[in-house]
């Protein structure tokens, strides 16, 4: 078995779109939208195969007192770079462009190196050797 996808909402898709093309090379397919249900997603492609389906819901976004308004955002993604010199050049390329780095670069007690940054909906992105 593999991971076939993660899926994440979202309050403003062509900016969390645009976002993973810019820092992640993320290729997207088609913009989906489903007129009945109120529903658009894209299906983001990376270069090791991996896929992010990012969904937003426009009229469940515009009430915030809305029940039925999905949540935005996961736990976190975890990316993985390949070296502690691509992880540490991401972290600056995040700062220097204003997103925040959160924690790290460090190595953590798993055994992973890596820094957590944020996406524009403030989810969180480890970015791992």
């Amino acid at each position: 078995m593999r991971i076939e996808h993660v899926a994440i909402w979202t309050k403003d898709i062509e900016r969390l779109r645009s976002f993973y093309e810019t820092y992640f090379q993320a290729s997207a397919g088609p913009r989906y939208v489903n007129e009945r249900k109120q529903f658009m997603s894209y299906f983001l492609s990376f270069a090791s195969g991996a896929r992010l389906e990012i969904m937003v819901k426009p009229q469940l976004v515009q009430s915030s007192d809305n029940a039925d308004a999905p949540p935005t955002g996961y736990a976190h993604l975890a990316l993985s770079l390949g070296s502690r010199e691509a992880v540490d050049s991401m972290a600056e390329r995040f700062r220097r462009e204003g997103h925040p780095v959160v924690d790290g670069p460090r190595q953590t007690g798993d055994g992973y190196y890596e820094c957590v940054v944020l996406d524009p909906d403030g989810n969180r992105i480890e970015i791992t050797v």
